[in-house]
């Protein structure tokens, strides 16, 4: 779905589908008395017998003289629209209009002005939430039951100050779009061969993007140790995918993000429970974050030097895999002693980390689905900040609230640093109960020592069911967070 701003009068507007809001309580609808003294007299006809009151979560579908449809959303009180009631009321609206004839949307909320939410937030929530809507995943299916679903185009209106914040919107949401469609295609296409494709596909498509794929052989000689191990029982080899994006001069430092890609977590020798084991092909939704995240920035042109690395693993047991018990050595030459196999996360992100620092990049941000403590910390609401920078972890919140995909931060103090201790290396995989998530971070925190980075645990946000799948978040968080260093 195209997805643009426009200025054009609703009389005048052709689109098949034409969304206004409604605000409770109020008695008259400019918008609606625009389209006609017809329709008009149907809203008000419905108000009067109490067939819509614009409550929240209200909707209204209209047909003007021409066939229109006009979907009118109920917004309740304006001093009590909220970021998430705003988001919800547009996903909801264009995932219904997805289910009809409608080829070509405008949307007309923007003609409003929100007491709580400011012009430029609530276009690109409007943006993001449309486009969320719309999605659908038929990758692997022959027999498209939804062939309904044609949604060609979204028209948002807008004030010419606010169109270029429409078009980029716009771009976050084609890279949330690519996010979800890397985690939600199944683990016996999106393999690590497979994103290492995605990649080349990007990097054919802007000609200021470079691409380079490390191979099990080249990292194996380079002494990821780390990685490889995590990998050594996949009959699909480990990949290192790293995408190079170039906006500014090249003697500014890049921003690098890092993301973890393991295409299938079975937990290895320390094997998980077989019940929902099928969700585990969303453990790569860190690498697919990022990669949405670069392809935003390519597809506005962002003046920033971008560096995206992903390495792209599968867990899995066999008579090679590693073994808890291993003591392995990492890309820094740190050692590591394995007590579960399925900490593999930070396996391979402790290797990728290293190799990131070698471009000497202002900023890591590394993403990973990496612990389910963080999903009984933080539910599905908010991403984990991690750092022991002073103030990133603010700049990363303040960019999702831009945004509303929010983030909380979690301490890294010292303290917790003990329990990745151990006699028989340098430091050991897990660090048990309690506080998992943050030691987990702390073991990440050990191979960037120096360098302005930040830990996002993603593993409560990046999908939340089976009928969703991957959410594609925190794609616009980190997006507008580049926008933002960007200035």
């Amino acid at each position: 779905m195209k997805i643009k701003a426009t200025i054009q009068n609703i009389a005048d507007n052709t689109a098949d589908l034409l969304i206004i809001g409604h605000f409770q309580d109020q008695q008259d609808n400019v918008l609606v008395s625009a389209l006609g003294d017809d329709l008009a007299a149907q809203f008000k006809q419905r108000l009067n017998n109490k067939d819509f009151s614009g409550k929240n979560g209200e909707s209204l579908t209209l047909y003007t003289g021409q066939g229109q449809q006009v979907m009118i959303l109920g917004l309740g009180n304006n001093d009590k629209l909220n970021q998430t009631a705003l988001y919800e009321l547009n996903h909801k609206a264009t995932a219904a209009a997805a289910k009809t004839r409608c080829n070509k949307v405008a949307n007309y909320l923007l003609n409003d002005t929100f007491s709580n939410i400011a012009s430029d937030q609530a276009a690109k929530l409007i943006v993001l939430a449309s486009s969320h809507g719309e999605y659908r995943y038929e990758d692997t299916k022959n027999y498209k039951a939804d062939n309904k679903h044609s949604l060609k185009s979204l028209s948002v209106f807008a004030d010419e100050a606010l169109h270029d914040t429409v078009k980029q919107a716009s771009a976050m949401a084609e890279g949330v779009t690519a996010a979800r469609h890397l985690g939600n295609n199944p683990p016996n296409i999106a393999n690590p061969k497979y994103i290492a494709k995605f990649a080349e596909d990007i990097a054919e498509k802007y000609d200021n993007v470079d691409l380079d794929v490390l191979n099990h052989k080249q990292m194996k000689k380079m002494g990821m140790g780390a990685l490889l191990a995590v990998g050594q029982g996949s009959h699909n080899k480990p990949k290192m995918v790293v995408l190079k994006y170039s906006g500014a001069k090249s003697e500014q430092a890049p921003i690098a993000l890092v993301g973890k890609g393991i295409t299938f977590d079975t937990g290895g020798i320390s094997l998980k429970p077989g019940l929902n084991m099928d969700e585990m092909k969303y453990d790569m939704c860190g690498a697919a974050s990022v990669i949405g995240a670069f392809v935003a920035v390519a597809e506005m042109q962002l003046p920033i030097n971008l560096l995206t690395i992903v390495p792209a693993v599968e867990n899995m047991p066999d008579g090679k895999a590693y073994r808890p018990g291993d003591v392995v050595t990492s890309y820094s030459g740190k050692t590591i002693e394995v007590l579960n196999t399925d900490a593999e996360g930070r396996m391979i992100l402790c290797d990728a980390l290293t190799y990131a620092q070698e471009f000497k990049p202002e900023v890591i941000l590394d993403l990973a689905t990496l612990t389910g403590a963080c999903v009984v910390a933080l539910g599905h609401q908010a991403s984990a900040v991690m750092t022991k920078t002073d103030g990133l972890a603010q700049e990363v919140i303040e960019a999702g609230l831009q945004v509303h995909d929010r983030a909380w931060e979690l301490p890294l103090w010292d303290e917790y640093q003990k329990q990745i201790d151990t006699s028989f290396a340098d430091m050991q995989n897990i660090g048990g109960f309690p506080a998992g998530t943050i030691t987990a971070g702390c073991f990440l925190s050990r191979f960037t020592e120096g360098q302005k980075w930040a830990h996002i645990d993603i593993a409560g946000t990046a999908w939340n069911n089976k009928k969703e799948g991957a959410t594609g978040r925190p794609v616009a968080m980190l997006t507008q967070y580049l926008i933002n260093q960007a200035g």
